[in-house]
Order: structure tokens, then C-alpha cells, then sequence
């Protein structure tokens, strides 16, 4: 009869995409069980790593199916996850990040303005002036910054386990990138409500080796939303800056989201016109 132990090491095979570690090392399977004819092991991912799940299930399948006596696997998720933690999500509590000075929010009414952009040379400006700089893509359901610095085929490591977990940028032009497109396929959607989207930003702020910043900026998703008030009910923000266009509806937009930061209390630095003139 198959073992817990034998399971447990054949299972360890697993590893992470970014940081090659084993899933059992990080604690992503856990609570291996066998009954034979039927396999239950416990499946904690953190919501960086959800992009792995497909690939991380089925391959659980199969090294447990190649043992003679076990004909069935049971996968449980771990509903302990931050996503599912409502008091997380209800009551957020301002809290500093050690290693970051100061945070810069780029942010916009509406999609298509150039509010990325914006964010991206932002970060280069601030790092050729000597300043250790971060950028964090907060724009979970589009994000393009890697693919504007040119990392998009990177994978982030990992290190740490458990609770210790935690995520290393991507260094490039100076800036510390960190952004969902690392965690996620080329075209693969992110289908996340509120509850996963705030838990997946905290994960970014908190759980990652910012090491010592001078600034952190962040590129926020387009909108008055979820993202916009879980960063402003999370952490201090120095200050924010809003991107437009120069027609109505992007500036009517752009008024909105002005006023949600006042009233979420964060100060505004300026406003930035993008595509004010055509050059032919």
C-alpha cells in the first residue's frame, strides 16, 4: 500500500515556475492523505501563484494516479487563503511597508490614456536620478508594464515558505518590477472579484523584497474601483498623480477619480494631459 510518505516525496517533484522550489517546501500541498483506492491532499496557493493551478492539479493527478493501489485524487482548496478572509477585506488597516520611503499612485478615469506609460517613465526618471525606485502593476486585469520594459518572458522567484513566503522583482533599468504579467500566460484573462483583487494587491505590498526604496510607484488599473480603495486603505500614499486625454469624456472621468482621492484622503500631485497635440 502506498504511503503518506512515498506520496508526499513523489509529489515534491512539483516545483514552483519562478523559484524552481518544491510545492511541498513552500507548503502548497499539504495534508497528503491516502485511503486507498482514493488520494486526498490539501491544495494553499498563494493568489501570485494562482496561474499555476492548472498546470500544478494536473500534474498532482497524474503522480498519484501512477501508483497501483490509489484509482482516485481528491484535491481540497485550503479556504484558510487571504482571499477568502472577510475581516481582511472589511476592516483594512493602514500599515507602512519597512522597506519603501515613499508611494507614487499613477491612476486614471479611463482606460486607453497613456496611464501606464506615464507610470513606466515615471519610475525610469526617478531612477536616473539616483533614486532606488520600485514599480509595482497594479492593473491586475491588463497588465502591460513588462512588456513596455521589455521583461515579459521573465519569472519571478520565490523564497521563503509558508507564511515566510516571499516574492523577488524583477530587476531592469534600475526599477524593482513586480506586476501580474509575470504570474500569468501570454492572453490568459484574470477573472478575479474584489475579495481576490485586494488580496493579490496586499500580497504585492507586503509579501515581496522591495529592498530599501526610495519610491514606489504604482500603476493603477484605469477606474474608480476595488484597487484604488484597497491601495489607499492599505498603505500611506504620498500622493497621487491623474492621467488624461484632453476630450470630455476622458476629462469627465479624470474628475471623478480626483474626487475619489480626496476623498479617500490622499493627496493629488498634478494632473498629466497625455496626447494634447497630433504630430503627423
Amino acid at each position: 500500500m502506498t504511503t503518506v510518505e512515498e506520496a508526499s516525496y513523489a509529489l515534491s517533484k512539483i516545483v514552483d515556475a519562478g523559484s524552481q522550489k518544491s510545492v511541498i517546501d513552500l507548503g502548497w500541498i499539504k495534508n497528503v492523505r491516502i485511503t486507498s483506492p482514493r488520494s486526498i491532499i490539501t491544495l494553499a496557493l498563494p493568489s501570485y501563484a494562482n496561474s499555476q493551478r492548472d498546470r500544478i492539479v494536473k500534474e498532482v493527478r497524474k503522480i498519484l494516479l501512477n501508483f497501483n493501489d490509489i484509482d482516485d485524487v481528491q484535491i481540497e482548496l485550503d479556504n484558510s487563503s487571504p482571499e477568502t478572509n472577510s475581516s481582511e477585506v472589511n476592516t483594512p488597516q493602514l500599515q507602512d511597508i519597512k522597506d519603501i520611503k515613499k508611494i507614487i499612485a499613477v491612476s486614471s478615469g479611463k482606460g486607453g490614456v497613456g496611464k501606464s506609460t506615464i507610470a513606466v517613465n515615471l519610475a525610469c526618471s526617478l531612477s536616473k536620478l539616483g533614486l532606488r525606485t520600485g514599480l509595482l502593476d497594479a492593473d491586475i486585469y491588463g497588465p502591460n508594464t513588462p512588456s513596455m520594459l521589455g521583461v515579459s518572458e521573465e519569472n519571478p522567484k520565490v523564497h521563503g515558505s509558508g507564511n515566510e513566503q516571499r516574492l523577488i522583482p524583477i530587476e531592469k533599468y534600475g526599477i524593482s518590477i513586480v506586476s501580474m504579467g509575470f504570474l500569468i500566460e501570454e492572453g490568459q484573462p484574470v477573472i478575479w472579484r474584489g475579495p481576490m483583487l485586494n488580496s493579490i494587491i496586499r500580497q504585492f505590498l507586503y509579501q515581496v523584497e522591495w529592498n530599501n526604496l526610495d519610491f514606489l510607484v504604482i500603476d493603477l488599473p484605469p477606474g474608480t474601483g476595488d484597487a484604488q480603495i484597497s491601495l489607499a486603505q492599505s498603505v500611506p500614499i504620498a500622493g497621487a498623480i491623474i492621467v488624461t486625454t484632453p476630450q470630455k469624456v476622458s476629462l469627465q472621468d479624470s474628475r471623478r477619480g480626483l474626487a475619489m482621492f480626496k476623498q479617500l484622503g490622499v493627496p493629488l500631485l498634478g494632473v498629466v494631459e497625455n496626447m494634447s497635440v497630433f504630430i503627423p
